[in-house]
């Protein structure tokens, strides 16, 4: 590191006043974006369980009906493929 005629490190004069006045600004900014993520979080987290206790069929009912349409639909198509009749290589008309 170079030094300059005085003998001091040749580093830019920082005054800690302005500093600290910014680090608490940022740590009161901080701490009031985490109050908005909880008060929104709560109101999202409230208005979605409303939402499903509304509902004629619950989420995990509908998801169980899903399921056993879908292993049917898959049941049907497995057995329709096996038991196909193999098309003629002449149409015979």
């Amino acid at each position: 590191m170079s030094t300059n005629s005085a003998g001091k490190y040749n580093v830019p004069d920082v005054k800690t006043g302005p500093l600290i006045t910014g680090a608490a600004l940022v740590g009161a900014g901080a701490v009031l974006v985490l109050a908005g993520v909880v008060v929104g979080g709560s109101h999202l987290f409230a208005a979605t369980r409303r939402w499903i206790q509304e509902m004629e069929v619950p989420p995990s009912e509908l998801a169980k009906i899903k399921w056993e349409q879908a292993k049917s639909a898959a049941a049907a198509g497995t057995t329709a493929w096996q038991n196909s009749v193999p098309a003629s290589a002449s149409s015979g008309s």
